[in-house]
C-alpha cells in the first residue's frame, strides 16, 4: 500500500473514473446501474469536496471514491450515500479501504456525521469491506429493484461518526 497515494479527483481522472465504474458495473454486483454515466452527469451528482482517487506512482487511477447528497432538505446536510470502485487488477491491496478511511476523515472534518450505501448482499466484498470500516447494518430492502431480468435485494448501510453531532 506504500505505493498508493490518494489524492483529489480531478477532471482530468474522468476517462479512468468511469473506465473503473464501468468494470464494476459490468461485473453485475455493484449496482442497478448498466452504463457508467457521461462525465457531466457524474460531476453533477457528486459533491465536489467528497470526490478522491487512489493512485499509483505513475498517478494512474487505481480506484474512486465519491459521495452525492440524500436529500436537498437541511435536515439532511450531513448525510451523504457514497460509491466507491477499485480496478480489478487493483483489488486486495487495500485500494478500498484506503478511500474509505479517507472519506470518513474528510466528511467528519467538514461536519457530516452519517456515510450511508446500498450494497447487493452478494456483494461479500464490499459488505466486509464497511463493516471494518464501523458501517453497520441498518436494514435490507428486499426485492427493491429488477437487475438483468431478477428482483436484487439491497443491503442498506450507514456510518455514524463518533465525532460529528
Amino acid at each position: 500500500m506504500g505505493d498508493v497515494r490518494v489524492r483529489a479527483m480531478r477532471p482530468e481522472d474522468a476517462d479512468r473514473v468511469l473506465a473503473i465504474y464501468q468494470q464494476g458495473l459490468d461485473e453485475g454486483d455493484a449496482s442497478f446501474e448498466t452504463v457508467a454515466p457521461s462525465w457531466p452527469a457524474f460531476d453533477a451528482a457528486k459533491l465536489p469536496a467528497y470526490r478522491l482517487v487512489a493512485v499509483d506512482p505513475d498517478d494512474r487511477v487505481l480506484g474512486w471514491i465519491a459521495v452525492s447528497p440524500t436529500s436537498t432538505r437541511a435536515v439532511y446536510a450531513g448525510v451523504v450515500e457514497h460509491s466507491v470502485y477499485v480496478d480489478p487488477a487493483a483489488r486486495g491491496r487495500g485500494v478500498a479501504r484506503r478511500l474509505l478511511d479517507e472519506l470518513i476523515a474528510a466528511t467528519e472534518a467538514a461536519g457530516v456525521w452519517t456515510i450511508q450505501s446500498g450494497v447487493f448482499p452478494e456483494n461479500t466484498a464490499s459488505l466486509a469491506l464497511h463493516e471494518r470500516a464501523g458501517f453497520r447494518v441498518v436494514g435490507v430492502r428486499e426485492r427493491v429493484g429488477r437487475h438483468h431480468g431478477r428482483w436484487r435485494d439491497v443491503v442498506l448501510l450507514e456510518r455514524r461518526s463518533r465525532v460529528v453531532g
